[in-house]
């Protein structure tokens, strides 16, 4: 029995170190979160700067996991080239060791609970403040104080084991210096990095049992190493059902880490020597209690050496390793063509809804673009004859179905959003982004529409007076450029003076719409044409009139309520390109 209640005391206050972790994650997240994603997509120009980024933001949100994450969301919006991706994971790997510095330094040298409970009083009454910046400074607080607090009540939870001489026994042999007993404790790490995604909490745990004579030096190392492959399973999850890129992304960050593993086994003495160097006294020549006590200074500058030499060994090919990860990770068409599937990281993996707009708005800058693509393809049926006409008819009607699977499913995501949201500014956005893709789909409706019209005037052989056809294309140009203008300004909010230009474009659709339904009508009073001609003509212009309402309702989405969110001008050409 009281082997059961230690047990479940060490399992208890390693629950608590998680738990502290998770509020210090993301309570940092949640108060500087927008800078750090704006530094995380903005700061990729090089390898370096990546590879600093990725030290940066993993050593502040305290969290490679969630670096990571974050890393593999951007490629899969089509925000990250893969390459990039790869210098931020090769940072990440570096900057997620500063929780081992954190509880090598002060978790065994000092009385931590004075600290831990300082961190919980000050956070105390900031939880209840009305701003909520407050706030999330008090999840900081809160989760440091719970870390140290879990860390302190790990390391008191550790019986003694040291008059046991059964216990040390067993545990002689299993911190023998042997190669199968080496890769016993990699596969142990890795399991427990598995369980407990998180490599910190991994180091946190051998550290204390190190620090308590549970753990040898060339075990502990072992199961340090083991630690960074597991801490890989929680990027390679989020890939699952996402883009090929996203996919290449996570098994960039699981094959660089198991490669550094493979060749620290490989040379595992000449690693714990390397060490050894940076390190103060001979780690070799302690024994006992005394090496216990110097075992986590030297194993949190193991794991940093570690990471920073599989770094700088992976450095110089960067470009090359992208290749054989595109190799190993083929493009592959996951669904039929003409369907779409909205793809992003599931919300269990990463809560940033900054994150989801960004992919969502770029989905919708591709709904724009099909749309514009519809339309100009519209236009050009007056080239074609009568058989390509009824091809490009059943084109715009697989387009117009891929457009309502679009505005479907990507509206069904954002009332998600808003269900999930505690922020109003988000929840305004959302509401004005499902009003663009509403007004969208509806341009497509048109488009197809009209498509339709143009094939039942081929078919029955109408025709029009040369004036009336050409008054016609002009009134057609005018609604193409009106929808480009918009199209073209989708990733930012609309200004006062464009949604002027906006309002005027609108002025010239509506008297375009006006002069040319009065000539129609007028001919229809006069006998002149074939009526179902004239009829047919006359719902031409409604139509092309309704364009241009979607278009200006569109624009004022954009100038009231969507709040600029800056994205990288390489995707936003990519993006308007795309389907032109």
């Amino acid at each position: 029995m009281k082997t059961i209640l230690g047990l479940l005391q060490i399992i208890g206050s390693l629950g608590l170190f998680l738990f502290g972790i998770k509020l210090l994650s993301e309570g940092l997240q949640k108060s500087a979160g927008n800078r750090m994603k704006s530094i995380l997509r903005l700061m990729t120009k090089n390898r370096a700067i990546s590879i600093l980024t990725g030290i940066v933001i993993t050593s502040i949100i305290q969290s490679s996991s969630a670096t990571t994450v974050m890393v593999v969301s951007f490629v899969n919006a089509g925000l990250m080239e893969l390459v990039q991706a790869i210098g931020v994971i090769l940072g990440a790997n570096i900057g997620t060791t500063f929780t081992g510095w954190l509880v090598a330094l002060l978790g065994f040298s000092m009385d931590i609970t004075i600290l831990a409970l300082t961190s919980i009083a000050i956070a105390a009454p900031l939880m209840f403040s009305k701003r909520s910046k407050k706030r999330d400074l008090a999840d900081v607080l809160l989760g440091f104080g719970i870390l140290f607090l879990g860390l302190n009540l790990m390391s008191n939870s550790m019986p003694d084991i040291s008059e046991s001489a059964q216990v040390m026994h067993y545990l002689s042999l299993f911190n023998s210096d042997t190669f199968p007993m080496r890769l016993i404790g990699v596969l142990i790490g890795m399991l427990i990095a598995l369980v407990v995604q998180s490599s910190s909490a991994t180091m946190a745990m051998v550290l204390t049992m190190a620090f308590n004579g549970w753990l040898g030096l060339y075990t502990a190392t072992a199961l340090i190493l083991g630690s960074k492959i597991g801490t890989t399973i929680t990027a390679f999850l989020a890939s699952i059902g996402t883009s090929t890129e996203a996919k290449r992304a996570a098994w960039a960050h699981i094959i660089f880490n198991v490669a550094g593993v493979t060749l620290a086994l490989i040379l595992f003495h000449p690693l714990l020597h390397l060490v050894n160097l940076f390190t103060p006294g001979d780690i070799f020549a302690y024994t006992g209690a005394e090496l216990a006590s110097r075992l986590p200074f030297f194993l949190a500058m193991l794991a940093t050496l570690f990471s920073t030499i599989n770094m700088l060994l992976f450095f110089p090919f960067v470009r090359q390793y992208a290749r054989f990860i595109e190799r190993v990770v083929p493009a592959k068409a996951e669904y039929d063509e003409g369907t779409y599937h909205f793809k992003y990281i599931g919300g269990i993996f990463i809560d940033s809804p900054e994150i989801y707009l960004l992919a969502i708005r770029d989905e919708i800058q591709k709904m724009a673009n099909l749309a514009c693509n519809m339309l100009a393809r519209y236009r050009s049926m007056f080239n074609n004859n009568e058989a390509e006409v009824e091809d490009e008819v059943h084109r715009m009607k697989r387009d117009e179905e891929f457009a309502d699977q679009m505005q479907e499913q990507l509206s069904h995501f954002c009332v998600r959003l808003m269900q999930d949201s505690q922020t109003p500014t988000n929840a305004s956005t959302l509401n004005s982004l499902i009003r663009v893709m509403d007004e969208l789909e509806s341009v497509t409706d048109s488009c197809y529409n009209l498509a339709m019209l143009n094939q039942r005037r081929y078919s029955n052989g109408w025709t029009f007076d040369e004036e009336m056809d050409k008054e016609m294309r002009t009134y057609q140009d005018l609604v193409q450029e009106f929808l480009y203008y918009v199209r073209d300004r989708m990733d930012r909010t609309l200004t006062k003076a464009e949604m002027q230009k906006a309002n005027e474009f609108e002025a010239q659709v509506n008297s375009w719409r006006t002069s040319l339904s009065a000539r129609i009508q007028d001919r229809l009073s006069e006998g002149e044409g074939d009526v179902k001609a004239e009829l047919l003509l006359l719902e031409k212009v409604r139509h092309l009139e309704h364009i241009g309402d979607y278009c200006t309702n569109i624009a004022e989405a954009y100038h009231m309520a969507v709040k600029h969110t800056p994205v990288l001008q390489k995707r936003s050409t990519k993006s308007a390109q795309a389907l032109d």
